[in-house]
């Protein structure tokens, strides 16, 4: 731990948890916030926590970098993010481990996270070029039209434990070479993945004389949190997290005509025909309900099977979760690490209790594993759409098995969520590939075919519907969320046309 910590330039006790254009605050009248390992329960390190007057250095100096950082071009806001994702190439295996450490997700995932960072980094670069308006022709002699794209100001993100550094890198660098500044919110219960980060910034910040444009700041105390979802100076909110949450939070920055970004939960399915290859669908279903131990927002938690294929399904299924070995999630030979705290571990436990009051068929786990860590069992359930546990979103391990006979009753199924954000379809029928792809097919913002329904590339807009906050982030032409657009109209003429025709005319032009 201590050789990790060192690598990325953390001290193990009593770091200051807010960064700003001033540096470091170390701030000890700020509470201590403690980061464990979720696998063993070993304290990592202590944070001080940031006050209210950490928080009102952090806005002013990312509102005052803000002026300056709007004018520089967009190709050299893009050299900055290159330096950072090679800073972070440069940092892969130390970052990632220190992930897997503090979350609990595997060496493998947490090497992937640091991954999407640098992707992230490498799309930004080149999107820096490719931040294009559009022209259009004027009704009026003499006048040219186009619209372009402003910078909005601060752009604060708060991001949640499950992806604790990738989730920043989709928001925080598209929206830097957009002209943005941006403060971070991290989550209170991932302070030194985050940390981390800071220091790889600030390492490249310093080399380019840059002060205020990536800053941060660490809290549990919801008035500070809400303070910062209240500032007028934060011009787009990003808020990844849960439906409950995110409501109130999009309540708040509405009520101050403020932009948001919503990522929410999601109540995510596969359906399995009777053409599926059963060899691609079987990792991708079980990776998809157990990776990230079931933490994820694209977590596969529910599994509709055709009628036809359903006991072969269950029996294989069976089989594959008898298989998953829990422990230590650096040791490789384990496949699904802990849930974050004691509290997730309560939330297993009510859902597992609210599965078996509704009736439903545990086949393969449903206890906590009594051990060191916050470790439950990975869990197969034969279930009913309509339960009410299975309607809600658990951020655990458990993968709920349904029965269909028609594809259309599947895609029903599946669209009789309140969330919408990832969706799979394993078959090899191409009616119903392309009637799962239709306008009356899935009705998720992520839609995939034979592959499952967690791991998103960095290169097509994430996010999703209904409940799911409607936010979209990373690639195609989500930039545009972090910026204005503007209609600009030229008149190149010696006299005044109105738009549709007008007349107007003023019978004496001077007094």
């Amino acid at each position: 731990m201590k050789k990790i910590l060192d690598a990325l330039q953390l001290h193990a006790d009593n770091a200051g948890a807010c960064f700003g254009a001033s540096g470091w605050l170390n701030n000890s009248a700020g509470k201590k916030i403690i980061s464990t390992n979720p696998a063993n329960e070993e304290i990592l390190a202590t944070v001080y926590a940031a006050t209210e007057q950490d928080y009102e250095k952090i806005m002013q100096t990312a509102t005052e970098a803000f002026i300056e950082w709007r004018m520089r071009p967009a190709p050299a806001r893009g050299e900055i993010v290159r330096q950072i994702g090679e800073a972070l190439r440069q940092n892969k295996q130390t970052l990632g481990q220190l992930v897997t450490l503090e979350i609990g997700k595997s060496l493998q995932e947490g090497l992937g996270e640091v991954q999407e960072m640098i992707d992230m980094a490498d799309f930004a670069v080149g999107q820096a070029r490719m931040l294009y308006g559009c022209s259009m022709h004027s009704e009026r002699p003499r006048h040219r039209m186009y619209e372009q794209w402003q910078p909005l100001g601060v752009v604060g993100v708060i991001s949640a434990f499950n992806f604790p550094v990738a989730v920043w890198a989709w928001n925080a660098f598209i929206a830097a070479i957009c002209g943005n500044t941006v403060v971070w919110k991290p989550s209170h219960k991932t302070p030194l993945t985050a940390l981390a980060v800071q220091h790889i910034c600030n390492r490249v910040m310093a080399d380019n004389n840059l002060k205020g444009i990536f800053s941060l700041f660490i809290t549990d105390e919801t008035a500070l949190a809400e303070k910062f979802v209240e500032d007028t100076r934060v011009a787009l909110l990003s808020f990844t997290g849960s439906t409950t949450i995110g409501r109130r939070i999009n309540e708040k920055v509405a009520r101050r005509m403020g932009k948001i970004l919503l990522e929410l939960g999601g109540n995510n399915a596969i359906i399995v025909d009777d053409t599926a290859d059963l060899n691609l669908a079987v990792p991708a279903i079980v990776f998809g309900a157990t990776g990230t131990a079931g933490q994820r927002c694209t977590t596969t938690r529910r599994l509709f099977v055709q009628d036809t294929i359903y006991a072969k399904m269950i029996a294989t299924l069976t089989h594959a979760y008898h298989q998953i070995t829990l422990g230590d999630p650096l040791d490789e030979k384990n496949l699904m690490g802990p849930l974050i705290d004691a509290d997730a571990v309560k939330q297993y436990e009510k859902a597992i209790a609210a599965i078996r009051a509704a009736g439903g068929n545990i086949l393969a786990g449903g206890k906590a594993v009594q051990r060191p860590g916050h470790f439950v069992e990975p869990t197969l359930v034969e279930a009913e759409n309509h339960f009410a546990i299975v309607q809600q979103e658990t951020f655990a391990p458990i993968l709920y098995v349904i029965k269909f006979k028609k594809i259309e009753e599947a895609i029903q199924l599946q669209n009789a969520s309140l969330h919408g954000l990832s969706s799979a379809l394993f078959s090899n029928h191409i009616r119903h590939s392309e009637l799962f792809l239709s306008a009356i097919g899935s009705d998720c913002g992520i839609a995939n075919i034979n592959i499952g329904t967690s791991g998103a590339e960095i290169g097509g807009a994430f996010g999703g519907e209904k409940q799911t906050g409607g936010g979209r982030e990373a690639g195609s032409d989500a930039w545009k969320t972090y910026m204005r657009r503007q209609t600009v109209t030229v008149n190149w003429d010696s006299q005044i046309a109105l738009a549709q025709g007008i007349q107007f005319s003023l019978a004496h032009h001077e007094p």
